[in-house]
């Protein structure tokens, strides 16, 4: 069920729960199938325009080859996550009328979708922040970014018209700041486990971290590509924005790590003995995963 009610005067409360932050494909017009574009890669077997229909889009919004996307080479189509943002677009802002219904709106739905898509991104990582702050002054800065965000997607002209870079620089400034106070209270105890190339944005593509200790550490904007962290404890690492794409995380505990989210799970790779946060959910294709 769309959670923004377009004629209320004030946020509905239900946005800040992170379920009403997964996809409901149901109640989108496809809209990460048609606003957005992509390169023939080895993510995507075709080039695709933005604000164009993708080829494989059927009269009904849904994906001919959705059971079949990795063997077709649509894996990036896989590990895609629009954090809801879809059906509130199509549900909500414009008032469940579709691009094809009403061609005139497209432009703007299109557009509406890719910085609303970012905005529930951003509200995904502050609902977590609030659970894992223990700083009143920095739950009630989260808890503010959090209305704002949800006032500004009630109205389309307000997010066409939104600073985005402005928004990513706020809330990044106190997701960080809780960042440290979660991090510190691994590394309180004097634990020397981190070394100096385990700092945001590290190029760790196809390193070697087999069964290690990495609590605590800032991955933020790390190159993980293809890195080996099978076994590794990952308690209040911070994978905020990581590159997990083919990274080995079987038997690794994530179930405390910082800003996880499902479309980093869906480029890695893991199993069932991989220790997950309880919102979030073992990819389809990693083995015995049920």
């Amino acid at each position: 069920m769309p959670f923004i009610s377009s004629d209320s005067a004030a946020p509905s409360t239900p946005a800040l729960d992170r379920e009403s932050l997964r996809p409901d494909c149901a109640n989108c017009f496809a809209l990460c199938c048609t606003a957005l574009g992509f390169s023939r890669t080895t993510d995507f077997a075709i080039d695709k325009p933005a604000g164009s229909p993708c080829q494989n889009l059927a009269s009904d919004f849904s994906c001919t080859i959705h059971d079949s996307l990795r063997p077709r080479g649509f894996r990036g189509c896989t590990v895609f996550d629009c954090f809801g943002a879809g059906q509130n677009v199509s549900q909500n802002l414009f008032q469940g009328i579709s691009w094809k219904a009403d061609p005139v709106t497209a432009k703007d739905m299109f557009s509406s979708f890719k910085v609303v898509r970012q905005l529930h991104e951003m509200l995904w990582y502050l609902a977590e922040a609030t659970s894992r702050t223990f700083d009143p002054d920095t739950s009630h800065q989260v808890n503010e970014l959090r209305m704002t965000i949800e006032n500004t997607i009630a109205e389309t002209q307000q997010v066409l018209s939104l600073n985005l870079g402005d928004m990513h620089a706020r809330v990044r400034s106190v997701l960080m700041d809780v960042s440290e106070e979660v991090r510190s209270s691994y590394l309180a105890t004097g634990d020397d486990h981190l070394d100096a190339a385990l700092v945001p944005g590290a190029d760790l593509m196809g390193k070697n971290m087999k069964s290690r200790s990495l609590c605590g550490a800032d991955l933020r904007g790390a190159y993980l590509i293809a890195a080996d962290l099978r076994d590794c404890d990952l308690s209040g690492a911070d994978l905020l924005g990581a590159d997990l794409r083919d990274t080995r995380l079987e038997g690794a505990d994530l179930s405390r790590t910082l800003y996880l989210t499902q479309a980093q799970l869906n480029a890695a790779q893991g199993d069932a003995h991989t220790y997950l946060p309880p919102d979030l959910s073992s990819p389809t294709h990693w083995p015995n995963n049920s």
